[in-house]
């Protein structure tokens, strides 16, 4: 089921603010020095979070995050309030990454892009929204161009709050974790990303990218027929290990049916040049996977 982000962004009727769904800073965060701090923010109908990495430790000392009431949106009325009220977010920053999950992107080899194609390369997949524009983010590993859209209303909010700020659509930060992890797996590397209303399957044969898409579902027996067809088709045993990020848990439903099928579920840990603050020590840190992998991207 596709949604059409721009009807949701552009509604007059938001559902209300409430506190962070999430909230853990540690007892050194300081606002006055946020000029010592990288601010990373992850945006979206449904939710939005941010997170704070102290450059001069190289930890992580703040995550908050929000979310919409069920079956309810983010529009870009209450994305404007979050970025305008919330204490922290009006600040000055080393560095601000912006993350843009959604379930519309296309990947170009590099040596076949061209710029001036650009929208020509998304059409070819998928339908651009009224409202929304198109641009890229350059990918290291593999060597080619993601090409995604952009609610405009979102743009224009970003370039106010944070001029200059290129936003990276989250198979950017994704596949910058899964290039630093997929060295000590000798063979396939599969990780299963998965969002509210869609997943990504990413699959790495050693050095060369295997398969890389999007799946939109509506309950757990969707996502366990994409996934398990795509093993099908590319000879993949049960004795692979599957990696998982995003909205998913040990022992909830979605991994526990995953269990009878694969041998072996692992979660995703963000890695990098950075810790985290003793206050993270309880939180499944692969559901932000995204978010604190951004600070890896260049």
């Amino acid at each position: 089921m596709f949604v059409n982000l721009n009807n949701l962004l552009i509604n007059k009727n938001p559902c209300p603010l409430k506190a962070p769904n999430l909230e853990l800073f540690d007892e050194t965060l300081d606002i006055n020095s946020t000029e010592n701090y990288e601010l990373s923010v992850q945006v979206s109908p449904d939710g939005f979070s941010f997170c704070l990495l102290d450059t001069i430790r190289n930890k992580f000392v703040l995550i908050r995050t929000f979310e919409p009431e069920e079956n309810k949106y983010f529009n870009a009325d209450k994305i404007n309030e979050l970025l305008s009220k919330d204490d922290f977010l009006t600040r000055r920053y080393k560095k601000v990454n912006v993350v843009l999950p959604s379930p519309k992107f296309t990947i170009v080899p590099a040596p076949l892009f061209d710029p001036g194609k650009r929208d020509e390369y998304f059409t070819f997949n998928h339908i651009l929204e009224e409202g929304n524009i198109i641009i890229t983010n350059k990918l290291s590993d593999p060597d080619a161009f993601l090409v995604f859209s952009i609610s405009k209303p979102i743009n224009d909010l970003i370039n106010s709050f944070y001029p200059g700020v290129h936003p990276y659509h989250h198979i950017k930060p994704l596949l910058e974790h899964i290039s630093h992890s997929r060295k000590s797996v000798n063979g396939n590397y599969i990780h299963i990303n998965v969002e509210r209303e869609f997943f990504n399957l990413i699959i790495f044969d050693h050095n060369t990218l295997k398969f890389c898409n999007t799946f939109n579902y509506r309950n757990i027996s969707d996502i366990l027929y994409f996934v398990l067809n795509a093993f099908k088709n590319l000879n993949i045993k049960q004795e692979e290990t599957i990696y998982f990020s995003g909205l998913t848990e040990k022992y909830d439903d979605l991994s526990s049916n995953f269990s009878i099928y694969v041998r072996n579920i692992k979660f995703a840990e963000p890695s990098g040049n950075f810790t985290f603050s003793y206050v993270f020590n309880d939180t499944d840190l692969h559901r932000f996977l995204n978010l604190f992998s951004v600070a890896n991207c260049e």
